[in-house]
């Protein structure tokens, strides 16, 4: 039997509940056969991250390297980078490796607060992977550090999906469910504007919402959908996660992206 295969780049969430952990739990609920490079390995629960180790730029590319030369990827998803000397890595073997469906995921803050990206790795993000990306999935309040400015209301996410594509990403995302109102994300490609609205889920159980978004739009990306349907299945599918979200532990409870195998 043979797959689609996708690949995440991201830390790994000791909880399960985020990371590559999410990302492939994603990927084997959607068909898809997952592999990953990890960047970092968190202590983390649902309650917050307690300690990070960045893995040796080295063994990331190993990883890559590893992966795609023996399995092969066709599509990839980027999440907790960590630093600019990982984004410049990663970039460089994403580039090297002719990996066109990348989607970018541009992890900054965990549920909890903890920071998971420098402050100095963000220009590296801009300069080096935002032009990689077939899709870039940002929330309000990483397209707000990526823009350098107020990202809120549904113009103003209408706006930031077109500047972000203008910055290189051949599609872009901005997500909506930190806004006040709607949970509307806008999708920009340079062509289409679309918005995909969604239900306000009333719970505190969405602990890798964003991971889980973005491993499944890598999915179908690595389906052969392009990217507008891979944003809608996405979305559908993450709200369904977050519908049947988990109590476990005693913070911010996962989404549960197996929730159409129970």
């Amino acid at each position: 039997m043979k797959l689609p295969v996708a690949l995440t780049i991201a830390g790994s969430d000791s909880g399960g509940g985020a990371g590559i952990q999410a990302d492939l739990k994603t990927f084997a609920a959607l068909g898809i056969y997952g592999t990953s490079a990890i960047t970092a390995v968190t202590a983390q629960n649902t309650q917050g991250v307690t300690d990070v180790l960045e893995l040796p730029v080295g063994l990331v590319v190993a990883q890559i390297d590893a992966v795609v030369l023996d399995i092969g990827v066709q599509a990839a998803k980027t999440g907790m980078l960590a630093s600019s000397a990982i984004i410049e890595a990663v970039a460089e073997s994403v580039a090297r490796h002719r990996i066109d469906r990348l989607v970018v995921d541009p992890v900054m803050v965990a549920k909890g607060g903890a920071r998971l990206l420098r402050e100095d790795a963000v220009e590296a993000l801009r300069r080096r992977l935002v032009p990689l990306a077939a899709v870039i999935t940002p929330n309000l309040p990483e397209v707000e550090v990526l823009l350098a400015r107020r990202v809120r209301s549904l113009e103003e996410r209408r706006q930031a999906a077109r500047d972000l594509v203008a910055m290189g990403a051949r599609a872009a995302i901005v997500k909506g469910g930190h806004a006040e109102t709607d949970v509307t994300d806008v999708f920009w490609d340079g062509q289409r504007l679309a918005e995909l609205e969604g239900d306000r889920v009333q719970t505190a159980n969405t602990h890798g919402s964003g991971c889980v978004f973005s491993a499944a739009i890598a999915a179908a990306l690595a389906k052969g959908f392009d990217p507008l349907t891979a944003a809608t299945m996405a979305k559908a599918f993450v709200q369904g996660a977050i519908a049947n979200g988990l109590e476990i532990g005693h913070g911010h409870g996962p989404v549960n992206p197996m929730f159409e195998a129970r």
